[in-house]
């Protein structure tokens, strides 16, 4: 099969498309013909090697969600999933390839209705808006505000809080993301610009996926007693909050803690795919390359010029 293999950390050029073993489903496991594989801002931090996450074993596959039919299965694995199409995880590792390997119990068969690609879309996504809304719900009548508004999980954030009944305010960089924020319903701000936040007025509610200087200007004009949901350091560094500043202005500070439980991932996956079945929710996807041009969506992703998710697309 065709995969990407990273041998060494750098720059984008070190994801190269080579011939690979096709994988085998051990126990309990089964092998997954690629359809579509999602492509994350935390993969892109890996491979340079200089993010926050250490430097794992090479040579490695990055990818660590796929969307496809189920093409093997392996031992004590339920005969009914071989055939199916299904997104899934990896473990972190093999979905940039032709086939995946993943355990059967994270495997989530994908509803009538929804597109494939959209299930791959809101896969990490979409569990991931439905944990910070699971702990942060929007409100009806308060002013949220939503940093990296036109990516993936910001664009979903922002449905969510426009279905909620709060007013939404989308932060993004450049016009064109400024429509896409506008045609999902919420106010736009350029934070490109500067001085951004200062004629925007205090908001109840921050969504920080962005953190550094972006998080702190908009963790400047919460209002006291307000909640921030601080869960993304895009700018490379965290949102500065400083404990004295928390106390003296009783600012609720929530962030994910703890990865959920193999059933806990399942369930969110399942609730938004629903969610895309019944139209309440509409995946953006801004991109799609070919697997051998994973090299240019990870430049991509890092140049900021994507709109909502990026995904390779690898087999019909």
């Amino acid at each position: 099969m065709l995969a990407i293999i990273m041998r060494e950390f750098g720059g984008p050029e070190v994801l190269r498309a080579e011939e690979a073993d096709d994988p085998v489903p051990g126990s309990g496991e089964v092998v997954v013909g690629v359809a579509f594989a999602s492509v994350t801002f935390v993969e892109t931090q890996v491979r340079s090697g200089s993010g926050p996450f250490g430097r794992p074993p090479l040579p490695r596959t990055p990818g660590n969600g796929v969307g496809g039919r189920v093409t093997a299965i392996g031992d004590g694995v339920d005969p009914a999933l071989l055939g199916a199409v299904v997104v899934t995880t990896t473990g972190g590792t093999g979905g940039y390839a032709e086939f995946a390997r993943a355990r059967a119990a994270d495997v989530v068969p994908v509803p009538p209705g929804v597109d494939l690609r959209d299930a791959v879309a809101l896969l990490a996504d979409g569990r991931t808006a439905l944990l910070l809304t699971r702990d942060v719900p929007p409100l009806a009548g308060e002013t949220v505000l939503v940093e990296a508004a036109a990516g993936g999980v910001g664009s979903l954030l922002v449905q969510l809080a426009v279905a909620a009944g709060a007013r939404v305010i989308g932060a993004a960089g450049g016009a064109r993301k400024g429509e896409l924020v506008a045609a999902l319903g919420a106010e736009f701000v350029d934070y490109t610009r500067p001085g951004w936040a200062g004629g925007l007025g205090e908001v109840d509610t921050v969504f920080d996926g962005v953190g550094g200087a972006i998080g702190a200007a908009a963790a400047g004009i919460l209002r006291d007693g307000g909640r921030i949901s601080v869960y993304g350091m895009a700018a490379g560094t965290p949102t500065d909050l400083p404990d004295d500043q928390v106390t003296a202005r009783a600012i609720h500070v929530h962030g994910l803690t703890g990865a959920p439980s193999p059933d806990e991932n399942r369930a969110l996956i399942r609730r938004a795919l629903d969610l895309a079945a019944d139209g309440r929710w509409r995946p953006v996807v801004g991109q799609a390359y070919p697997l051998t041009e994973a090299a240019a969506a990870h430049a991509a992703i890092e140049s900021r010029a994507t709109l909502g998710k990026t995904l390779l697309k690898v087999g019909a």
